[in-house]
C-alpha cells in the first residue's frame, strides 16, 4: 500500500529548493557511527560532503562513487557524528521501507544541472 499523499504547497515553496546533480567522487567510512558514510560530491562549480545514512542498506556502500544522483544543495549544514554535512542526497525507498536506491538522471548530464 502507498503512502498518503503529502498536503498540496505552493511552487513558490518548491523553488526555495535547490536540488542538483551531483557527481559522487568518493565513499568515506565514518567510524563514530553505526549508520553514517560521507559523500564528496562534483557539482562542477563546487563540491560538497554530504553524510548519508546508508550503512546496513548496503553491502557495500562504495559501490556508488562514480554515479550521479540528486542532491538539495541548500539544506542547513548540519553536524553529525563529529562531521558535517552540507546538503542531503535524495534516494527513493527509504520512507516506504524498502531498500533505496539512487535518485538519478536517466541519462549524464553535466554536474551542476539543476532539478525543475
Amino acid at each position: 500500500m502507498t503512502a498518503p499523499v503529502k498536503p498540496n504547497i505552493t511552487l513558490d515553496l518548491l523553488d526555495r529548493i535547490d536540488i542538483r546533480v551531483g557527481t559522487i567522487t568518493l565513499v568515506e567510512d565514518i567510524e563514530k557511527s553505526d549508520k553514517l558514510v560521507k559523500l564528496t560530491v562534483d557539482f562542477g562549480d563546487f563540491s560538497r560532503t554530504i553524510l548519508v545514512g546508508m550503512k546496513g542498506e548496503r553491502n557495500n556502500p562504495r559501490e556508488i562513487a562514480g554515479q550521479q544522483a540528486l542532491f538539495i544543495v541548500n539544506l542547513a549544514s548540519k553536524k553529525m557524528a563529529g562531521e558535517i554535512s552540507e546538503g542531503m542526497l535524495f534516494d527513493i525507498g527509504y520512507a516506504d521501507g524498502i531498500i533505496p536506491v539512487l535518485a538519478q538522471p536517466e541519462n549524464p548530464v553535466p554536474n551542476g544541472t539543476r532539478v525543475g
